[in-house]
């Protein structure tokens, strides 16, 4: 099949990659542009832009994909699906009614669940048990589509990165499965339940702020859905530092949320609204990712002190 490819971070990477091991004709490459990273602040291509020069595929960066002039191109390019995976922009009626096939949207969670931006972090910040990916025919809505086909995956104790690596190879795994399933005409279309529809808003560093009064598990998953950015974060002294690492004890404690309960080579116990997060694994400024352990060697933290003041 002939595919114009749409994606721009890590997660679309082995979808694009495995477009091309099955033999498919990726003609181009649209993506985001190029942004200012790091304290230099140097302009870096997207991941999937580094991928599809390494594969010899013609990459295109419009400001918006909704112009005259990037549709013009789409034409003239005429591909027989499009194939978008995390692009970053809703593409306009033209455009989704221009390729024989349509266009299709790997999209990381089990739909309508957490449509959105950052759908696989918000389910381990809501506590879901199982997540996936949801391959669908795309509309001009957001996320809504009809959908083809859903994989699942356990969350366990996963953390966001963890569970966009595993995602990013089921979603991988199912692109060429779907294609075959529209080039022989028999892709389903399954409505979505609007009644089950939730919202999955993008990321930002404000929310990491650790809210003490909430439950343990509430702050444990906070912790593993931020992981590895924006991160969670908390005060000591009037310092922020990252959390990075954590787990949760449901045993009982009277202590004001926040006190540090006990502190130990195996974490920094802190009570809660409703049990005890052992803080495992943390940040200080200008200091390096560490375990509490390591941390202790050189430094310390105080029982009866109160976090997020």
């Amino acid at each position: 099949m002939r595919i114009v490819f749409m994606g721009t971070p890590e997660f679309a990477v082995p979808s694009l990659e495995a477009l091309v091991n099955r033999g498919h004709e990726v003609l181009s490459v649209f993506t985001q542009s190029d942004k200012p990273k790091g304290r230099g602040k140097r302009l870096t291509p997207p991941p999937i832009k580094e991928k599809a020069r390494e594969l010899n595929i013609k990459v295109y960066q419009p400001e918006r994909i909704n112009n005259a002039e990037t549709i013009k191109l789409l034409e003239e390019i005429a591909p027989d699906c499009i194939v978008v995976v995390a692009y970053g922009q809703l593409l306009p009626k033209k455009i989704l009614e221009l390729p024989k096939y349509g266009c299709i949207n790997i999209h990381a969670s089990l739909l309508p669940k957490f449509r959105g931006a950052a759908p696989i972090n918000w389910a381990i910040i809501k506590g879901e048990e199982v997540t996936g990916i949801t391959v669908m025919h795309m509309n001009e809505g957001l996320d809504t589509g009809d959908m083809i086909l859903k994989k699942e995956v356990e969350v366990h104790d996963k953390t966001a990165g963890e569970l966009i690596d595993e995602l990013a190879a089921l979603g991988a795994n199912a692109i060429g499965d779907t294609l075959d399933l529209l080039v022989m005409n028999i892709a389903p279309r399954i409505k979505q339940n609007e009644i089950l529809s939730s919202y999955a808003p993008m990321l930002n560093k404000g929310m990491g702020s650790v809210m003490w009064n909430k439950s343990a598990r509430e702050i444990h998953n906070l912790i593993r859905g931020l992981n590895p950015w924006p991160t969670a974060f908390t005060t000591y002294k009037g310092e922020n530092f990252k959390i990075w690492k954590s787990k949760y004890i449901h045993d009982v404690c009277n202590d004001p949320p926040g006190s540090i309960i006990m502190v130990s080579k195996k974490g920094i116990y802190v009570s809660t609204g409703n049990g005890i997060l052992v803080i495992e694994e943390l940040q200080f400024p200008n200091g390096k990712r560490m375990e509490v352990g390591e941390y202790l060697k050189g430094n310390t933290l105080k029982k009866n002190e109160i976090l997020g003041e």
